[in-house]
């Protein structure tokens, strides 16, 4: 099977080294996994941060709209979310096409054996083990999903049943895929992350502003991902319409000075 080479970045291929290309075939990528060298390690690697503050009952709500989407509760997925940014595309990561496409794609979400064995004990999410609400949502969980297509057959019959979680359920399990898979292999890199995240302006079309990736993983913390006047993000229009009504605070966005770390020239220079 002949393999082909897909380059982090199409725009800075100058700037980056070979350690940081991955190769990719019908069903395994592999490669270097040399990603790290020479970065300066920072809390925000370490755990992913808030981005934002919300009442808490608006927060409850997003949160178990999350948990209708049937890929687990929100203690199981900060805490999948958290490992990734902190072990990022290297072995321990979650879910990274390092370990193939299809892996990263889905595989490692229907695998319980390789999550369980992997993150057991989920000490990375304290601060959501401390709230009554996430716990109920996690002992819970099943029930909450089988309770709305119940609640939708009933209002609507088997369409309503059909569209409300088949085709919605299916249609966000792709979206999740494409972030996880596809944002870290087709795109751009404008941030010297140390990864393999990458900016795919169709990804940020389609999924609200999270094709933005390697933004996203520049800047854990910020609350935008499209940071560029052109780049689409759904989710920051809706965050600024939250803030405009006094629901959203202590909003945070990277800095110039924050941004000229992560440029390419700046890292390279500093090596």
């Amino acid at each position: 099977m002949t393999n082909l080479l897909v380059p982090l970045s199409d725009s800075h291929d100058g700037n980056q080294s070979d350690h940081q290309k991955i190769r990719f075939s019908n069903v395994v990528v592999t490669g270097t996994r040399n990603y790290f060298s020479g970065r300066k390690w920072q809390t925000i690697d370490i755990q992913a941060a808030s981005c934002l503050k919300l009442p808490k009952w608006l927060e409850y709500t997003f949160a178990y709209f999350g948990v209708l989407a049937c890929q687990g509760d929100p203690i199981f997925w900060v805490s999948i979310h958290r490992y990734h940014h902190k072990y990022v595309d290297s072995d321990n990561d979650t879910h990274s096409p390092i370990n193939g496409f299809w892996f990263s794609y889905a595989g490692w979400f229907f695998d319980n054996g390789y999550i369980v064995e992997k993150y057991r004990e989920r000490k990375n999410v304290e601060d959501l083990k401390r709230q009554t609400f996430y716990r109920f949502l996690q002992k819970t969980y099943v029930c909450h999903s089988l309770g709305c297509g119940v609640l939708l057959y009933a209002w609507g019959g088997f369409a309503y049943l059909v569209w409300g979680m088949g085709v919605r359920i299916v249609w966000v399990y792709h979206i999740t895929s494409l972030v996880n898979s596809v944002g870290h292999i087709w795109g751009n890199q404008a941030w010297n992350t140390g990864d393999l995240s990458k900016n795919n302006w169709w990804l940020g079309v389609l999924l609200f502003g999270e094709g933005w990736h390697n933004n996203h993983h520049a800047f854990e913390y910020s609350a935008r991902y499209g940071l560029e006047w052109w780049q689409i993000d759904v989710t920051w229009y809706v965050i600024r319409c939250l803030e405009a009504v006094g629901l959203a605070t202590n909003i945070k966005v990277p800095t110039d000075a924050e941004k000229v770390k992560k440029s390419f020239v700046i890292s390279n220079n500093t090596f």
